[in-house]
């Protein structure tokens, strides 16, 4: 294949790497697709290590733009704000918009993967090899090494160029770091994961309403429970490693029936596989990477979790990655066949951005598990909403990363600023109607600059 016309490697047919394949293949460029695990479609997934997706306003622009939007709309179930549990089973829903339309949506991360690489196989120039893994990068040529396991034949990549979107350990990323002033860094939380399920109702119906992102807030931990099409609801807890109250500390079937009962009391009538799954699924860890550079040259590019893992707090893993995604489609578009600045433009366009949402998703747990119990910090949230209402300038940090397509960085900055505005106007206030909206646009105005 010539150089106006070159082929690709893509390393990793997750989400991010099915999806880069299907705008590659969209664009009439030859696509290999490499992937170290067996064909999902074929073979059972691995359970207790997918945490539900949140798909919001950037991922659904990237799905947009492939044609891909209406078809996953139908698997996707839309959650309008957050169902607060305390200890006694009471509840308190907090909306994620002032605007009773904003949601986020509960999708299937196997469902959506498998409906992507058939769209992007579909394509006769797109090729996925499965059970290929990736071994190293001869880094003078570009040249990707790759093991075929089933019988131990190393291989080499037959691509031009290589999009690496092979997860947060990624064998390419591994190779960069070989490279002179590489920088690289990741942080685990000292907090785990573990799925659990609870099942349909004894009337086949939602055992709790499907329209919210329930939340057990418990200060240092939590749980949390997305909605499924099949009525079920994947809850998931974070909980320390270790400690007086952690998964170390859980040994026995009769810790863990006392530890649900005294935490999450309304939950557990509601979860009769609660032991399987506890002492069945696997305990996943937490953890933030950072990189750079992401690109070597005009031939290797790194994307999604492989140059940016974050935590999954804020529901943006999967829409920063598709983001990259359709930045690179747009970089693409905008420099090619001059694929070093697509590469370099594509790279500096989400550095920042990845960033910035690293930050967003850490703070964002501490919120999620103790300040949405918290009466300042709800009254704080009902004084923004009466914002939102009120004044077409204002918006919150999590609207902006939600329900628009404003740079993480800039949502970063302007939350900041929110924080800063709403202490001020919510001094001495004992509800949101007292808020002076001639000084909050003002203090709006002034902060938008």
């Amino acid at each position: 294949m010539s150089e106006q016309t070159p082929s690709f490697n893509v390393i990793g047919a997750g989400l991010a790497g099915s999806l880069m394949a299907l705008y590659l293949a969209r664009k009439g460029y030859q696509v290999h697709v490499y992937e170290r695990r067996p064909d999902m479609r074929k073979a059972a997934v691995e359970g207790g290590r997918s945490i539900n997706l949140a798909l919001s306003a950037r991922g659904m622009h990237a799905l947009r733009e492939t044609g891909l939007l209406d078809e996953i709309m139908t698997l996707a179930l839309p959650m309008y704000g957050r169902m607060m549990h305390d200890l006694e089973g009471g509840i308190t829903y907090q909306p994620y918009s002032h605007d009773p339309r904003e949601c986020i949506y509960s999708v299937s991360r196997a469902e959506l993967n498998i409906r992507l690489m058939n769209h992007s196989e579909a394509h006769t120039r797109t090729t996925y090899y499965f059970d290929h893994r990736c071994e190293d990068v001869d880094l003078e040529s570009g040249e990707i090494i790759l093991r075929h396991l089933p019988s131990g034949e190393l291989r080499t990549a037959a691509g031009t160029r290589t999009i690496a979107s092979d997860g947060a350990f990624s064998a390419v990323r591994y190779a960069l770091q070989k490279t002179p002033r590489f920088n690289f860094s990741q942080s685990y939380l000292d907090h785990g994961y573990k799925e659990l399920t609870i099942p349909p109702g004894p009337d086949g119906n939602f055992a709790l309403d499907p329209k919210a992102l329930h939340i057990w807030p418990r200060g240092q931990f939590m749980m949390i429970a997305l909605p499924n099409p099949d009525r079920t609801f994947t809850c998931t807890l974070f909980f320390p490693f270790e400690g007086p109250l952690s998964f170390a500390s859980l040994q026995t079937e009769e810790e863990v029936v006392t530890f649900f009962a005294q935490q999450f009391p309304d939950a557990v009538p509601l979860m009769p596989t609660l032991l399987e799954d506890y002492f069945h699924n696997p305990t996943g860890s937490l953890v933030t990477i950072r990189c750079a550079p992401w690109i070597l040259g005009d031939r290797i590019a790194l994307l999604g979790d492989a140059a940016h893992a974050i935590v999954p707090f804020f529901g943006q893993g999967m829409n920063a990655a598709f983001e990259d995604c359709a930045t690179m489609s747009a970089c693409i578009d905008q420099y090619a066949p001059d694929w070093g600045q697509v590469f370099e433009q594509y790279q500096q366009q989400r550095k920042e951005n990845s960033d910035a949402i690293a930050t967003m998703a850490l703070e964002n747990y501490i919120e999620m598990r103790d300040k949405v119990a918290d009466e300042e910090f709800l009254f704080r949230k009902a004084v923004e909403h009466h914002l939102e209402a009120h004044l077409d300038s204002y918006r919150s940090r999590y609207e902006l990363v939600s329900f628009t397509r404003v740079p993480y960085a800039e949502a970063l900055r302007r939350g900041q600023q929110n924080q800063a505005i709403l202490a001020e106007l919510t001094r001495g206030l004992d509800s949101p109607q007292e808020v002076d909206l001639a000084e909050a646009a003002r203090l709006v105005a002034e902060s938008l600059g």
